[in-house]
């Protein structure tokens, strides 16, 4: 039994730390400064939005130009006088010439280059959309790495004990040294280790491939968040709620979506009714032989006469989406407060509940783990008493390191729908 307790004694408390089941290869130490500078640089979900602002940006020249002059030309085939084809000499031949250009009518082409223009706005405000929403992915998997990876530790500290023990019970089982029924216990308690770390190893991989997607990195790249130990200690009423509000109202992109797609449906209704309005055609032409006399030369005017369409139901269409707009802007608008009310609400109790926890307990386990390991040496506890107070250590560390992510996150929550950098600086 001495064999036992002297194992058992040096493994527990060296304390190990090792990374059994985490990636070696292609370590990568990161800070979020670099985390971001990298996702900005290298994500392609990015660029390629960049591209379609781009390509939006384009149209707006487009939609600016003005329909091209058309030159028409007519040349006579067959005379059926004198029975020749394609008769060029002027005494018998036929030609004409005509040169027109449609003239666009109430403001037609300024009012497609301001829809132009507000389309191009929508991509940019996609742009930021997809920006804001996938940098808060890129935090919160960097911070939930963080926090996983110390949980990490602690089991695998505590299933290196417990494996340690599980060994040396088996070096002399069956010698009634150890009863059978706490080598069972010992045992259970270490397949149920074994199957929450594995939980929490399968959770770190997912986050570690979701910052790898972001960053466009290696797949064989392990992630080692570096972070500032300070940002813990942000107070979310530093800011009132009256500012974040107006933040919110300034700086958010679903409300700036919502308030261009207003914009976009009064441009577009303006649009349709110019277009109720014909266009005129104006030409000019010239005529050998086809007129009521030689050298026929002549100007014409073209409208459309807006008998049966005009324009009536694209005109109703549009007016329908001004309604249908504002009142996606008005949800959105009440959307928001809700959000930043209830945002900022959950940043104040995680911090409170941050606050009321006792931070010093992992600093002064090595002393309590010495103190506990003499009393198991002397026998004043049992094994199961001993192996109980490294649980109770873990279960210590994993509710702090949850309730440290949860405050940071609800930080960054706060951050994403406030549309500023309050907490992140």
């Amino acid at each position: 039994m001495k064999r036992i307790l002297v194992i058992v004694f040096v493994c527990l408390s060296s304390r190990i730390f090792a990374q059994g089941e985490f990636p070696k290869q292609d370590s990568l130490q990161l800070t979020i400064e670099k985390a971001e500078e990298t996702f900005l640089k290298n994500n392609l979900l990015l660029l390629a939005q960049k591209y379609n602002v781009d390509a939006s940006q384009a149209l707006i020249l487009q939609a600016k130009l003005y329909p091209n002059p058309n030159f028409n030309l007519e040349q006579g085939a067959y005379n059926t006088v004198d029975h020749k084809w394609f008769e060029m000499d002027y005494a018998n031949g036929e030609e004409a010439y005509q040169l027109s250009q449609l003239i666009v009518l109430s403001r037609k082409v300024h009012k497609q280059a301001l829809i132009a223009e507000t389309n191009y706005k929508l991509t940019e405000d996609a742009l930021y959309h997809l920006l804001r929403t996938l940098k808060l992915a890129l935090r919160s998997s960097f911070y939930n790495i963080n926090y996983l990876q110390q949980t990490a530790k602690v089991y695998d500290e505590e299933i290196h004990a417990l494996q340690t023990i599980v060994d040396a019970y088996k070096d002399i089982q069956g010698k009634g040294y150890v009863a059978e029924s706490e080598v069972v216990q010992v045992q259970a308690q270490l397949y149920s280790l074994k199957n929450e770390y594995q939980t929490l190893i399968d959770n770190i991989n997912d986050q570690e491939s979701q910052l790898r997607l972001l960053l466009q990195s290696s797949p064989k790249t392990y992630i080692k968040p570096v972070v500032n130990p300070e940002i813990i200690n942000a107070d979310p009423l530093k800011y009132s709620y009256a500012s974040l509000l107006d933040s919110a109202y300034i700086n958010r992109t679903d409300l700036m979506i919502a308030k261009d797609n207003l914009l976009l449906s009064q441009q577009t209704y303006t649009y349709q009714k110019a277009l109720a309005v014909p266009d005129l055609t104006v030409g000019a032409g010239y005529d050998w032989h086809g007129g009521y006399i030689p050298n026929f030369s002549y100007m014409n005017l073209g409208l459309n006469i807006p008998l049966f369409n005009r324009n009536q139901g694209a005109i109703k269409n549009t007016k329908i989406m001004i309604d249908y707009n504002n009142t996606e802007l008005e949800a959105t608008k009440k959307a928001l407060e809700e959000q930043v009310t209830r945002a900022w609400q959950k940043a104040i109790d995680a911090d409170k509940l941050y606050k009321g926890i006792d931070t010093t307990f992992s600093k002064k386990f090595d002393t309590l783990a010495n103190e506990m390991m003499k009393n198991y040496m002397k026998r004043n506890v049992s094994l199961l008493t001993f192996l109980s107070f490294y649980d109770s250590y873990k279960q210590n560390i994993v509710q702090l390191n949850t309730i440290q992510f949860n405050k940071i996150n609800a930080l960054e929550n706060l951050n994403f729908l406030t549309g500023t950098n309050f907490f992140n600086k």
